[in-house]
């Protein structure tokens, strides 16, 4: 499966476009991390695990969007974009979305 942020895959054409596919994971923070990222901000600088929240939660939305695209037989998903949704205090939405389309060679 390719998932490209492009609109075309280079040396294929698109054969049909299936329609849009999207992931979305929501993700709560740890009050432990919370307690932890409120100290670490007082002397600035990196915030690891609040990178590796997200990191995570990115993967697993586009995990999500590659598996809603081979339900449908897509063969990639093209123009694919990502972001957030802030719930409520605490709680994130992360999204993946792009065209599921079928290629042929060029």
């Amino acid at each position: 499966m390719i998932v490209a942020t492009a609109e075309n895959v280079p040396g294929h054409r698109i054969d049909k476009v299936l329609g849009i596919v999207w992931g979305t994971i929501v993700r709560s923070r740890h009050l432990g991390h919370d307690l932890l990222a409120m100290l670490k901000s007082i002397k600035g600088g990196d915030i690891r695990s609040y990178e590796n929240l997200t990191d995570r939660a990115r993967a697993d939305a586009l995990a999500k969007l590659e598996l809603n695209a081979k339900s449908q037989g897509a063969d990639a998903v093209i123009g694919v974009r990502l972001g957030t949704t802030a719930l409520m205090p605490g709680m994130v939405e992360v999204y993946a979305y792009g065209t599921a389309v079928k290629l042929k060679k060029a």
